[in-house]
């Protein structure tokens, strides 16, 4: 019978090779072998995901092999997920996310909902060419902590200035993160976001780290 050590390896080595089967198969002997899901989830399939950032910085994998590799670990979450206890501290908020009105590129948005999925964020996904008084509907709707908004042209980025105006009127406490090819620091900065994502690949980054965060925090809860 494999190790606890073994099959984490086998979630993370997986989600790297892009390998669903091998994925699942890990995900459902961790389970039958009475191992925290929870623990699969950061130590084994986040685990593989912060190898494939790397691997993407280095330009050694690209946004395919990335999207292949998100399939991968969607097949073990999928096992995993629903056996974390719902009480426990591992739902660490909610998240509003959708690209904006205007727009249909949501390769960079599906990766970033995938982190805050891992994240054991509940993430609220409108899709893609979503009109903008829909993200201050479903904010106030399941007063989510973060609002997260994408656009990859500059028309259809100007909507986010709008939206991000009407929910902090509302909630002013709401975290507001803008990404997409047109959007700066400068840009996020002016419209008043929290924080932003430069592109896909740095939406990869940049998530993988959040992820690496969250496993830090976790590992001091141990």
């Amino acid at each position: 019978m494999a190790s606890k050590e073994e099959l984490l390896k086998q979630l993370s080595d997986g989600v790297v090779d892009y390998d669903e089967d091998k994925v699942k198969d890990a995900a459902q002997s961790f389970l039958d072998n009475g191992h925290d899901p929870l623990e699969g989830i950061m130590d084994g399939l986040a685990a593989g995901m912060v190898v494939v950032g790397d691997l993407y910085e280095r330009n050694e994998y690209f946004v395919p092999e990335v999207l292949m590799c998100a399939d991968a670990l969607y097949g073990g979450l999928d096992i995993l997920r629903p056996h974390v206890p719902s009480d426990s501290s591992s739902v660490r908020g909610q998240v509003v996310i959708g690209t904006v009105q205007g727009d249909v590129h949501d390769i960079g948005k599906n990766l970033v909902k995938m982190m805050f999925d891992v994240g054991g964020f509940t993430v609220h996904d409108l899709g893609r060419d979503v009109p903008l008084e829909n993200f201050v509907e479903e904010q106030m709707r399941t007063d989510s902590e973060i609002v997260a908004m994408s656009a990859m042209m500059t028309t259809t980025m100007l909507g986010m200035k709008k939206v991000i105006g009407m929910i902090k009127e509302k909630n002013p406490d709401v975290a507001i993160m803008l990404g997409g090819a047109p959007v700066t620091k400068d840009v996020a900065d002016l419209f008043g976001a929290d924080g932003y994502a430069e592109s896909a690949g740095n939406a990869v980054t940049e998530g993988i780290k959040m992820i690496g965060r969250l496993r830090e925090l976790r590992q001091k809860e141990k």
